[in-house]
């Protein structure tokens, strides 16, 4: 609904509500559609902004390789933009590196943090999983790459109860991830996580985190957000079960209940 521009480039955002305002960052595979159940509930009692990363949606696409800075650089500006001194980020996966990038470069500006299935590095497994999806993009059509990168994020009993829709996500999908352009895009927004790792900066964290886990995440297991629960300062770990890593999808009225609740809780100190 709005967009400015920035190095350049154009950063296409949305805005809905006023109140505490709340970031939501997209998975690698996302974009601002990606949002649409979730905001009326966001945007009940909060200002919700959702935001296309570049290679995403309606923003700017790349043409040279890059790695998260450019994104936390976006973020960056985008606040600016609004004017916003400080935020509440919301990230999932891709989104959830981003924002913890962006906290402990610019923590001040963070309010409290919400991190959902990421972690504080690309693991070499997750490494591993990246290469696999682009060698599938190298393959003529989008099946190859549908079947290397959907399937995986979800657990196997949602998988298996949610069949019928996952073949319509699966003729909306494989077309899509046909086009040469967006498989350059996916190549080059999963190649700029390759060498994340802000383990050694989490020390910088001073504001509240949560961080949400799921029992059954094939993608970053759970021992890769333990990591997070040692060495953030102020953390509240909530792991999922039976969950895979597209939470949101899997765990929606959860999904909202823990960030909004996390998010808009005001006293948080208790005497007992």
């Amino acid at each position: 609904m709005a967009e400015f521009e920035f190095q350049e480039k154009k950063v296409y955002y949305e805005s809905y509500g006023s109140g505490e305002p709340i970031l939501l960052l997209n998975g690698v595979m996302m974009s601002t559609k990606s949002w649409a159940p979730f905001i009326k509930n966001f945007s009940m009692n909060n200002r919700l902004i959702l935001v296309d990363f570049f290679d995403q949606g309606q923003s700017s696409y790349m043409t040279e390789s890059y790695d998260h800075g450019i994104q936390i650089a976006l973020i960056r500006a985008l606040l600016d933009h609004l004017e916003l001194k400080q935020a509440n980020i919301c990230g999932i996966s891709y989104g959830a590196e981003v924002g913890l990038g962006f906290a402990v470069k610019h923590p001040e500006r963070v309010r409290r943090l919400a991190l959902f299935n990421g972690a504080a590095r690309t693991s070499p497994l997750l490494a591993d999983i990246g290469h696999a999806w682009n060698e599938a993009a190298k393959l003529e059509g989008g099946l190859a790459y549908y079947l290397a990168a959907i399937p995986v994020i979800y657990s196997d009993a949602y998988y298996e109860r949610q069949l019928a829709w996952m073949d319509k996500r699966k003729e909306l999908l494989v077309p899509y991830f046909g086009n040469p352009e967006v498989k350059k895009r996916l190549v080059r927004l999963t190649n700029s996580s390759e060498n994340f790792n802000v383990v050694n900066e989490l020390f910088r964290l001073d504001m509240p985190v949560l961080v949400v886990s799921a029992e059954k995440d094939y993608l970053i297991p759970m021992r890769e957000q333990e990591t997070l629960t040692r060495c953030v300062k102020d953390v509240h770990h909530v792991v999922l079960p039976d969950c895979g890593h597209a939470s949101m999808y899997e765990k929606p009225l959860l999904f909202c209940a823990l960030t909004l609740g996390f998010i808009n809780a005001g006293h948080t100190q208790f005497a007992i």
